[in-house]
């Protein structure tokens, strides 16, 4: 119901074109002058309840919230209409921010810990590959091999020597 309709209502109920139901079936004709003033008066209070009333159903703002929430209203949306929603708009806002911020920092954080542990598993690779080079390194040069690859190479000149080493003294 719009604001002009009300309106209308209300002038209508004012010039008296339809009385309220209670003042039109009230006998009381005992004294015409004090019950005329007395009906105009009791005719002007209950205009202005009705008014009233009509205005208070017909407005477009929301109502205060009731003290309770219950289900209904919780799933029905009412408590977002609220005027308590409205005032903490900001704290809302900041409360989304965050939540954001704090999905996108797990997010990051679960990228960086399964890099971890690719290059955890790359440095274990590593350490083996090089466990096994370095013991292949000292297999290759132990005297023995060597003194083997010499004999079995036709084309080096290098033998094993027959006498034992000796040492030159050199005087100062």
């Amino acid at each position: 119901m719009g604001k002009d309709e009300i309106d209308i209502k209300i002038d209508q109920l004012s010039e008296g074109s339809s009385m309220p139901e209670e003042l039109a079936a009230d006998p009381q004709p005992a004294n015409p002058q004090p019950a005329e003033a007395s009906e105009a008066a009791k005719a002007e209070e209950e205009m202005e309840q009705l008014k009233e009333a009509i205005i208070e159903q017909a407005r477009e703002d929301e109502r205060p919230m009731s003290a309770t929430f219950s289900l209904r209203k919780i799933l029905g949306g009412d408590w977002l209409t609220a005027d308590l929603l409205r005032r903490q708009l900001g704290v809302l806002m900041l409360i989304v921010i965050f939540i954001i911020i704090y999905i996108s920092n797990r997010y990051s954080c679960q990228k960086d810990m399964l890099e971890i542990d690719r290059l955890n598993t790359e440095l274990i690779d590593a350490k083996y590959r090089a466990l096994s080079s370095s013991s292949e390194l000292t297999e290759k040069c132990r005297e023995s091999n060597v003194l083997k690859m010499l004999q079995t190479n036709k084309d080096s000149m290098l033998r094993i020597p027959s006498q034992p080493p000796y040492i030159i003294e050199v005087p100062e």
